[in-house]
């Protein structure tokens, strides 16, 4: 039986309206009642497992699903060996740099040398740096970033970042962005080749679907 991994968050109600469409129905998850983490779907044809985010490619890498949707972000920080297949084109966001509205800071090369970067994307910031040959001290957080450089304890941040809204309240501003960010089908590549649970048609499907703007 296939085994679908779905985010939890905002990418699950377009995670299940994509695969509603192509015949697997895990509508049960939007459900308030529900509580299940696991459930089967109306036709008894997949499983769905209901996980954080970032535990999605974990559970594809090894193999406890078949098939899962996640979001590019979470792909370039954890680089799990599964096989990227299909952008989504749901779950528009960008990975950037925001700094103080007040700090004379405009661009990622103003920062002063060993300064501080508060992210909870540590290897994507310290790639991003690296590859501006800045050295900067990376500080792990992983709630309320934004407060990094309000309270002084760094002087920018990396972070995810959908309409800046939480940004423009928090007085914050965007210098530079990483990178651009999508929900993606992403799958387990042996159960690709074996084909298991019909995983080949389905996916198939699922490309038409957004080719078609499902």
């Amino acid at each position: 039986m296939l085994t679908v991994a779905l985010p939890k968050g905002e990418l699950l109600k377009n995670s299940i309206r994509l695969l509603q469409s192509v015949g697997l129905d895990f509508s049960a998850f939007l459900d308030s009642g529900n509580r299940q983490l696991q459930i089967h779907d109306v036709r008894g044809q997949a499983k769905g497992l209901l996980v954080r985010a970032q535990d999605v490619p974990v559970y594809v890498e090894y193999g406890q699903a078949q098939l899962g949707v996640v979001g590019y972000d979470v792909l370039r920080e954890k680089q799990p060996q599964v096989a990227h297949l299909v952008d989504l084109q749901f779950g528009h966001c960008r990975m950037s740099v925001a700094v103080k509205a007040s700090s004379s800071y405009r661009s990622p090369l103003d920062l002063p040398p060993h300064g501080r970067v508060a992210s909870k994307y540590v290897n994507c910031a310290r790639e991003y740096f690296h590859g501006l040959d800045l050295p900067v001290e990376i500080v792990p957080l992983y709630g309320s970033v934004e407060l990094g450089p309000i309270t002084g304890m760094s002087e920018a941040i990396v972070d995810l970042v959908s309409t800046g809204r939480t940004l423009r309240e928090n007085g914050l501003i965007e210098i530079a962005i990483l990178y651009e960010s999508t929900a993606r089908l992403i799958v387990h590549p042996l159960s690709y080749r074996l084909n298991t649970g019909n995983l080949i048609e389905v996916i198939a499907k699922v490309r038409e679907a957004v080719l078609v703007g499902v």
